[in-house]
């Protein structure tokens, strides 16, 4: 159930925040679709190979049901966060808007892809729920692999539109997770 408003706040994003021809500078390089793809695959395959074979670890264990509930929410809340903080900056697609500027303050002075971390956090939740490793090891690669590529083009459309500004600030603040990643 939280899975399917999950996935449905994330339709709703597309609709709402997708840049259109006309509205800003579009430099997705296929990003969102692989994205995409890698999500729907990973959360179809780790779910059904949850349900196929045997639980690996903490087959009986109360506790691990409210465990990945607490991590989906704190990765949901943080990247809805990030998006609202962006306001109309953000983008589902990579593309630099008009009047955009680098974000620099609040989740972005720690970290330079807040939202990215919460879907992290939130794979990492579907996939110790199903407690098998091979479905936790699939939503950990998959989708994190589509991420990293996103992030590539990303960071290469801001530093193209910002320049030392962007460069400047990536030196400063972690891709990730603050002060390692």
């Amino acid at each position: 159930m939280i899975l399917y408003a999950w996935l449905g706040f994330e339709i709703l994003v597309v609709l709402l925040t997708r840049t259109r021809r006309g509205q800003g500078k579009i430099s997705d390089r296929g990003s969102m679709l692989i994205l995409w793809l890698s999500i729907m695959v990973s959360v179809t395959a780790a779910t059904w190979i949850g349900e196929a074979r045997p639980r690996d670890f903490w087959a009986h264990e109360a506790w691990v049901r409210p465990l990945c509930l607490g991590i989906l929410l704190a990765g949901f809340l943080l990247r809805l966060t990030a998006i609202l903080s962006l306001g109309k900056a953000f983008s589902v697609n990579v593309a630099i808007r008009d009047k955009q500027a680098v974000k620099s303050d609040g989740l972005y002075r720690w970290m330079r892809h807040p939202s990215y971390t919460g879907m992290l956090l939130m794979f990492f939740s579907i996939g110790l729920a199903t407690r098998n490793w091979i479905s936790l090891a699939i939503m950990l690669v998959v989708p994190t692999a589509a991420l990293l590529y996103r992030i590539h083009v990303e960071e290469i459309a801001l530093r193209g539109h910002f320049g030392e500004e962007y460069v400047a600030y990536s030196r400063q603040t972690r891709r990730l997770i603050p002060g390692v990643y």
